[in-house]
């Protein structure tokens, strides 16, 4: 099922209002635009809003739960061709091997238990996959996940010695409080891991409410919603 005109038409003036923000955000700290990616989280949305975005020229697109991720894309025979697909959610080590098979980038690897299962599922599916160290930026709130960031060089070495891509290090803003003191602490933590594995140069960090501060300092992958396919409650 096609998403109607009217949706399509919404989807493609909130994605061109992000998309402005996102250039206005590199133009205030003089970065070339082309070092942002925006990746759309597509959860509890429809096939048809994913292919829809497709559509209008979306190439990374982020599930959150293993269960809806694998049903969306099988009923369009897997992702769209030449789409990344990415996993930002948080992992049970017994859905890792389910992820490995269906996401291209992990975003949310926080443990050592979850580090080895998703790299025992890509080599069972015969694929590379790429994985960043989330990070605990709040150190409170364990329902969110995260490495503590004492822990975050250890894991970063296990993620390469377990034979998975490291990609960089993810991380979500405090709620409820200034994001930037946070991603500025990100940014920090990112350079050290680049310092003993100079690939690993992603930064996950920003959403629908604070991609501008993230951007301004070093976010390289945006994870934005909400501000592209609205309210997510009314879809539950």
């Amino acid at each position: 099922m096609s998403a109607t005109p009217e949706r399509v038409a919404e989807l493609q003036e909130r994605l061109a209002a992000v998309h402005a923000r996102i250039d206005a955000a590199c133009a205030a700290t003089g970065r070339p635009r082309d070092e942002v990616r925006l990746v759309v989280v597509t959860k509890y949305f429809p096939r048809s809003d994913l292919d829809a975005l497709v559509g209008l020229g979306v190439r990374d697109v982020a599930e959150s739960r293993a269960q809806e991720a694998t049903a969306k894309l099988a009923e369009g025979d897997g992702p769209p061709p030449g789409v990344r697909t990415h996993f930002v959610g948080q992992i049970q080590s017994n859905k890792a091997g389910e992820i490995a098979r269906l996401a291209d980038v992990v975003h949310s690897l926080d443990r050592a238990k979850v580090v080895r299962a998703l790299a025992r599922g890509a080599q069972a599916a015969g694929r590379e996959v790429t994985g960043l160290v989330q990070v605990d930026l709040e150190g409170s709130d364990a329902g969110r996940g995260g490495a503590q960031p004492q822990d975050v060089p250890a894991l970063a070495d296990l993620v390469v010695e377990s034979g998975l891509h490291l990609g960089g290090v993810m991380a979500v803003a405090p709620r409820g409080a200034d994001p930037a003191p946070a991603f500025a602490r990100l940014a920090e933590l990112a350079a050290q891991v680049r310092a003993e594995h100079p690939g690993a140069v992603m930064i996950s960090a920003g959403m629908s409410g604070d991609l501008e501060q993230a951007v301004a300092h070093g976010a390289t992958h945006l994870r934005v919603g909400s501000a592209i396919l609205g309210d997510r409650q009314s879809h539950r």
